[in-house]
């Protein structure tokens, strides 16, 4: 192994901490022998927090209507190509119906920004899925919202609330969304999820267009800091009808190193090996395992809109990432030596 990231593999280790230079020095220095050491280690202090387990989510896509534009995401508002869709209260408590027969303990709620999902509206849809399924989380994912918006979703019942932070570099959060959308603003919103009471996931894109190692590490250096209860991260992988369409993919190999390095960050966080990651490799979804993660996130949404959910070019939405495919995944898991759990999964501290 290069002579330089051992010692640095070592500290990361015993202390769950390094520099942003020696962040940046694991990512610019990476090669087999350090994926392989750092994704030994990361297996083995998740197996000695969370056993042979994979929490699986039930994913709830309400609607792909958004009023942003962000420049790699296919919903972006003015993609005119995307055929929209809104489910109503009523779809989402049946998709949480059928997840709850198949087992789901969580629901994650995901979807563009827009005006329709209110305050009013989500709070008493909260209220009716928590009294229906007294033993299962929410969670929301749903945007940047006012603190007031915040407390009264949590009020109401939503335990968690995923909000990737995209890039914890301001320059790039810039070069990657409108001028109206601020990496200031962001963050404000994650602060204030904390604060409230929520379990908080963050994120990032691997491989998003103009990010450096040296932002990479940044990014890392945030979630040590920010020590959220989730971390989500893909490989940038871009959509046809959008401003990046001719950029690159990220690398999922770099995206499963550093799930391996924010898995020794942070020990008991909850990791997903995304649906990107099986989008471009058909392993993915168990290289993100045998990295590290310990969630996995099948679709419950109606299979009429799956397709329309599309936040680039060729997203996962069948087959294994069907949640009606369980006992699929079930079996892909244990095919590497792990066991979904029909379980909330909260992070264990």
């Amino acid at each position: 192994m290069n002579n330089n990231l051992l010692p640095l593999i070592d500290k990361l280790t015993e202390t769950h901490s390094l520099s942003l230079a020696e962040y940046e020095c694991l990512i610019t220095e990476r090669n087999d022998e350090a994926a392989a050491t750092l994704a030994e280690r990361a297996v083995r202090i998740r197996r000695e927090i969370y056993g042979n387990s994979v929490y699986i989510r039930g994913l709830i896509e309400v609607s792909n209507i958004c009023q942003n534009n962000c420049y790699y995401c296919g919903i972006r508002a003015s993609n005119s190509a995307c055929e929209r869709y809104r489910l109503t209260p009523d779809e989402i408590l049946s998709c949480c119906e059928e997840g709850y027969e198949l087992g789901f303990r969580t629901f994650v709620m995901q979807g563009g920004e827009n005006a329709y999902f209110s305050d009013s509206l989500l709070c008493d849809l909260l209220r009716e899925i928590k009294s229906r399924y007294l033993d299962c989380a929410v969670t929301l994912s749903l945007g940047e919202r006012s603190r007031e918006s915040y407390e009264k979703l949590y009020a109401a019942g939503a335990d968690r609330y995923l909000l990737r932070h995209e890039t914890a570099n301001a320059e790039h959060y810039a070069k990657l969304h409108p001028a109206e959308l601020t990496h200031e603003n962001r963050m404000r919103c994650l602060r204030d999820l904390r604060e409230i009471g929520y379990q908080v996931g963050c994120g990032f894109m691997v491989g998003s267009p103009y990010q450096t190692n040296a932002m990479l590490a940044e990014d890392l250096k945030f979630v040590e800091t920010f020590k959220p209860d989730m971390c989500g991260i893909g490989p940038f992988i871009p959509h046809k009808d959008t401003p990046f369409r001719d950029h690159p993919a990220g690398s999922v190999e770099l995206t499963c190193y550093l799930l391996s390095i924010l898995r020794l960050i942070h020990p008991p966080l909850l990791l997903p090996s995304t649906t990107a990651l099986g989008t471009l490799r058909e392993d993915g979804r168990e290289m993100g395992i045998l990295s590290g993660a310990n969630v996995v996130m099948p679709n419950l949404s109606p299979t009429s809109v799956r397709r329309k959910y599309l936040l680039y070019n060729n997203k996962l939405s069948d087959g294994s990432e069907s949640a009606q495919c369980k006992a699929n995944l079930a079996a892909r898991m244990r095919a590497i030596g792990y066991e979904i759990v029909c379980a909330r999964g909260d992070i264990k501290k």
